[in-house]
């Protein structure tokens, strides 16, 4: 993909508090006043499940529908001392489990010695990867060392079709993916007793996923019949208007339609399981937010908590109470949506 993240480009929108003013700005009902009719306010965490950490902003493709703006230009990376202050909390609050993420998290030069410290400590390591990165000659043998440590991968794959994935993430992406993730078959990944193997889904455009067990039915079925590819299980993931696809929503004028949609679509029992009420989310830089789009925000957690993960204190944090925002209506719309999928059936 050739367009340039807002990082690079100087957007007004690089400014994360700038976004947030937009969101405010657009008179849609306030996200707190879903929440009290629904009898969720103040929402309120319900101990720490899955500590998210994100290890750079650092990426091998620059997608359209990035959140994070990471790209091959940032130069954010966590270092080892702020992954060993993470390890540390995984085994002060005893959290199962590790969700490491990016950017492309494979690019971080520590990201195999954190993997292998957080097994070590009997946790489940989830790495959310784009796939494309085990295609570059000095990660070829990263697919072994996934499976011999039995990481689950999690991986985007917006379309089984090669036009719909490359609009979104770019041009031969498609193709580069669906080698991966034969790659990844071969060393026993979506496999009967192998490690598991997540797909993900992201609408190509502002419109929400359709419903997840019909769609993983349908990847499924054309994954095997046209490419041989197999995998364990599929997410859906509602697009976030914030970052690079807030950015194309203004371009095509198509924001106030999308807000509406996502509003509109508010769901009580999806709202009641967003993912920020079990999982704490750690920047590249140690900076603590109650879920990876809040972080993108720079919106830390509520005042009074640690901001850091140096001073992490699980019996402060396990019902700590959530930083909201009008971006929230993304997480709560329809079957609701966040890093482990659609919420509702």
């Amino acid at each position: 993909m050739s367009r340039l993240s807002l990082h690079r480009q100087g957007s007004p929108l690089a400014d994360p508090t700038r976004q947030v003013g937009v969101l405010e700005q657009r008179g849609h009902r306030p996200f707190a006043d879903a929440l009290a009719a629904s009898g969720l306010w103040p929402l309120r965490a319900a101990g720490i499940q899955v500590l998210q950490v994100n290890v750079g902003k650092l990426c091998n493709q620059t997608c359209r529908h990035c959140h994070v703006d990471a790209g091959p230009d940032r130069t954010e990376v966590m270092t080892r001392e702020t992954m060993q202050l993470c390890l540390d909390a995984l085994t002060q609050a005893d959290i199962p489990t590790l969700d490491i993420t990016g950017g492309a998290p494979e690019l971080n030069p520590h990201f195999r010695w954190l993997v292998a410290q957080a097994r070590a400590l009997g946790r489940h390591v989830i790495d959310r990867c784009n796939l494309t990165v085990l295609l570059a000659p000095r990660f070829a043998d990263l697919p072994e060392f996934l499976a011999r440590h039995r990481v689950e991968v999690v991986a985007s794959l917006p379309c089984y079709l090669p036009a719909n994935t490359d609009r979104q993430r770019g041009d031969g992406v498609f193709e580069k993916s669906v080698e991966a993730l034969r790659r990844l078959n071969a060393v026993g990944y979506g496999q009967t007793g192998g490690p598991p193997l997540t797909l993900v889904y992201n609408p190509v455009g502002p419109s929400l996923p359709p419903p997840q067990p019909q769609l993983e039915e349908a990847y499924r079925r054309e994954l095997a019949a046209r490419y041989g590819v197999a995998f364990s299980r599929l997410f859906t993931i509602t697009n976030m208007p914030i970052s690079r696809f807030l950015d194309d929503l203004l371009q095509s004028g198509r924001l106030d339609e999308y807000l509406h949609k996502l509003t509109g679509a508010f769901n009580p029992a999806a709202a009641a399981g967003v993912m920020c009420r079990t999982t704490l989310s750690v920047n590249w830089d140690g900076r603590l937010s109650d879920c990876d789009f809040n972080q993108m925000l720079d919106l830390g957690l509520a005042p009074g908590l640690p901001a850091h993960v140096r001073d992490f204190d699980a019996g402060k944090l396990a019902d700590r109470r959530v930083v909201t925002g009008q971006h929230c209506y993304g997480c709560t719309a329809g079957a609701g949506s966040g890093c482990q999928g659609a919420i509702v059936s």
